[in-house]
């Protein structure tokens, strides 16, 4: 054999064995990664939590379960509602961690943790922008009336100002300009949940004393309970209205214009629908309030266990992309935006006119003053 020939036959030999020798290690690797995983299942510490509806749909998530079970996290997740957390921890309840929808309902409970002398950690791994959910016809006689303003292929600006004007001036929709899309004889109103039970009915609320504040937050309980006692009109003439916020968008999707022409919704319920069935119909439209509110989910730690939960939404990457798959967003606004952009539903990419709702004790104030004008 020639020493040219023999050479090369060397090197082909020493680069088989190095990909062998590659490959091993590869598998090494590996197989240490899946005994660290089955390790860590099979010592999954329990982690108990109460977590609004909201976020439900992402614990029960089987690829949530696994992986939080590779890190040592058997999370039993109970759905309770987010106004009720407070009274729960108040009546004993001792879960690793709470997980309400929204500042309001999360101060809640750290109030009450505070006054029973427990400490409570607070991160905040997702949000959803408070939208109003309509359809193109709907929109374009709000746009011809100067209450709604285009702002991209079926996406629009909403001035909630002059959205309550005529609401609280009992318009009908067949009196507006431009009425033909929908000549129809009843009140211009935004379906809501019920403000008594549900998160998203008191943002509606906060956003609205806002309108009628002036552009302004409600900063005083004057201003509040004013504001409060004018919009309760609102609700009243809403007649039923559902206690959770998922009850409000089935009739918006299933019964469509004709029940539900504007909904008022978290903006992950629309994004979730849209990716879940991969498109949305071409008249749905999505209205972002301006200036509107991120509704920020709030998870409260109560142990160590809680607080590593805490760690993992934050930073794991494949959690993040299952809560955006979920209509979500998280600290990565192109994660969200790459997951909707194939369904076709038009979003704000950016959501840049936001305030925040008026203090906790002005909300409180604002509720129960609604509360009883609506038992009138």
């Amino acid at each position: 054999m020639k020493s040219g020939t023999r050479v090369a036959v060397t090197l082909a030999v020493l680069a088989c064995f190095g990909s062998v020798v590659g490959f091993a290690v590869m598998g090494h690797k590996q197989q240490q990664q899946l005994t660290h995983q089955e390790e860590a299942r099979a010592t999954a510490e329990v982690v108990t939590g109460l977590v609004a509806v909201d976020v439900d749909p992402f614990f029960a998530d089987s690829r949530v379960q696994r992986i939080l079970r590779d890190k040592g996290l058997a999370v039993k997740a109970t759905r309770a509602g987010s106004r009720d957390m407070a009274d729960k921890l108040a009546a004993g309840a001792k879960p690793d961690f709470w997980f309400p929808s929204g500042v309001l309902a999360a101060n809640q409970v750290d109030d009450q943790a505070k006054k029973l002398g427990q400490s409570l950690t607070q991160s905040t791994p997702f949000n959803s922008p408070m939208v109003v959910a309509s359809w193109a016809p709907v929109a374009g006689i709000l746009e011809a009336n100067g209450i709604a303003h285009r702002t991209g292929e079926h996406v629009y600006g909403l001035d909630m100002a002059k959205l309550a004007e005529a609401m609280l001036a009992r318009k009908r929709w067949a009196e507006l300009k431009g009425a033909a899309a929908y000549d129809v004889k009843r009140s211009v109103l935004v379906s809501t949940t019920d403000v008594r039970k549900s998160n998203s009915a008191a943002m509606y609320l906060a956003l609205m004393s806002q309108a009628l504040n002036g552009g302004d937050v409600v900063t005083d309980h004057a201003a509040a309970k004013a504001s409060a006692r004018k919009l309760a009109e609102l609700f009243k003439r809403q007649g039923f209205q559902e206690n959770y916020v998922n009850g409000n968008f089935d009739d918006y999707v299933q019964i469509g214009i004709g029940k539900t022409p504007l909904a008022f919704i978290y903006e992950y319920q629309l994004a979730g629908y849209a990716i879940a069935h991969k498109g949305v119909p071409p008249e749905m439209v999505l209205m972002y309030p301006e200036p509107t509110i991120v509704n920020k989910f709030v998870l409260l730690a109560a142990s160590p266990r809680g607080k590593a939960l805490q760690q993992e939404l934050s930073s794991n990457p494949e959690l993040q992309k299952i809560a955006v798959e979920l209509g979500l967003r998280s600290a990565d606004p192109a994660l969200f935006a790459a997951a909707v952009k194939p369904t076709g539903l038009a979003v704000q990419d950016r959501i840049v006119q936001v305030i925040d709702p008026p203090a906790y004790e002005l909300m409180t104030d604002m509720i129960d003053t609604v509360t009883t004008e609506m038992a009138q």
